[in-house]
This record gives C-alpha cells, structure tokens and sequence, in this order.
C-alpha cells in the first residue's frame, strides 16, 4: 500500500534520512522506533510532503507522491497526527472535529454519520463536545486528535508518539483505541518511543538509527530480538 525506497532528506546541509527503506501493508499496524533524533519524524513529515526528499521515492496505490504538496496527499487517504497533538485549543471539540473534514466533498448525511461514530468510539469527546479543547487533558486532547484525523476518512494514518506525556491508564486507553481503528480497516504506521508498547501491538516493525533502518521482523521477532531487547526494552 504504502512503500518508501531509498529515500534520503534533511533541513539545510543537514542530511537526516540516509536511504531508507520500508513497507506499510494494507489494513496492518507497522511500527518505527528508534531513539531521539534518529529519524522517525522526518520520515513521516516526508511522507506527508512537509520536508522534501532529496532521493529515492514514496509510493501510495503505485503512485509516486513524493513530490505532492501536503494538500494533495491528504486527498489522496493520507492523515497524520502529529507529535504534541497540535490540537486547535481556542476551538471547542466539534469544532476541531469539523476541521478535521475540511478537506471532504463527501455529502453532509455522509460525514455526519462519521461524527456520530467518532463521537460513539470517545464517549468523552460526546460529552464535551462544547468545551474549549485546550482545557481539557492531555488523553482528552490526544483523543481528540485522532478523532478529528477520522473525520477526513483517512485509508492510512501516521501517528507520531501518541503515547507521549500521558499517564500508564491513559496510554492503555489510546492503545486500545488504536487497535479498535486498526481492526475497523484503517492501515496505521506508528511511530513510539515506547518501544514495547510499539512492538507489541505492531504486526510489522522497523528500528531506524541515525537516519538508516539497521532491523526490520514482526513485531514478535524485533521484541525477542536481543539488540532490541538491549537498547530499547530495557532489557
């Protein structure tokens, strides 16, 4: 579905991505972990057309979009939620989940049916619907970024730490909601610095280190794998 090879990007003279290389199957959960500053945003930012690529290409439905602006790419099925959440805090909740279908030329009945199940899948968001969203929590606030990627019916999403700053019961929730959307037919390429968690929700994982990919297995294999076991479990 998605397939990235060799591509190589960075900021300035700086290089981040040294050729790298990696599949996302269809309606699958893949997973890329690594540690900081190894790559794994950039590679999601060039996927999304945010940073340009300066080789190789990024392929979705055997087309290359690697050289589409971010607005096409959305078009074409492609979400990001990005790392922090980057919610719109002076908006109510409906209102960022109508942001979320701007990009929709689906009919209203259409994408009120998706409001309705984005609203049944967050019972939270439901009951708050009215609130400001930057006063509500960080789970409510991560909740409702993934609530308003859904709302543009997205085939692929890209998740950037959706488990970052939140308490242990909160990440379980988001994980569980992950899997709820994964088995709903959404493909999701997951980037996590909690590598456990990662893997073992991922049917398909890549480590990548200093901009390279240095392993790749299932998920299963890269958890018992003892150089991931020793550098990122923990272990």
């Amino acid at each position: 579905m998605l397939e990235i090879k060799e591509i190589s990007a960075g900021y300035g003279a700086t290089e981040v991505l040294h050729g790298i290389s990696l599949t996302v199957e269809e309606g699958k959960i893949t997973t890329l972990i690594g540690g900081n500053g190894a790559g794994k945003t950039t590679t999601l930012n060039c996927i999304m057309g945010v940073v340009k690529t300066l080789g190789g290409s990024i392929t979705w439905k055997n087309r290359d979009i690697s050289k589409l602006k971010t607005s096409g790419i959305v078009g074409m099925g492609i979400s990001l939620i990005p790392e922090g959440r980057h919610i719109f805090p002076q908006m109510t909740v409906m209102e960022n989940l109508e942001m979320g279908a701007y990009n929709r030329i689906d009919k209203k009945e259409i994408i009120r049916e998706d409001l309705a199940w984005v609203l049944d899948l967050f019972p939270v968001l439901k009951s708050r619907y009215k609130q400001f969203a930057g006063t509500m929590s960080g789970g409510e606030q991560q909740m409702l970024a993934i609530g308003r990627s859904l709302m543009g019916n997205p085939e692929l999403i890209l998740m950037d730490e959706p488990s970052m700053g939140l308490a242990p019961i909160i990440v379980d929730e988001v994980f569980d909601i992950i899997h709820k959307i994964q088995n709903m037919g959404k493909t999701i390429l997951l980037v996590e610095q909690n590598a456990t968690l990662a893997l073992s929700s991922a049917h398909y994982g890549y480590v990548i280190e200093l901009g390279k990919i240095v392993l790749k297995g299932t998920g299963q294999e890269l958890l018992n794998n003892p150089e991931v076991e020793k550098a990122y479990l923990g272990l």
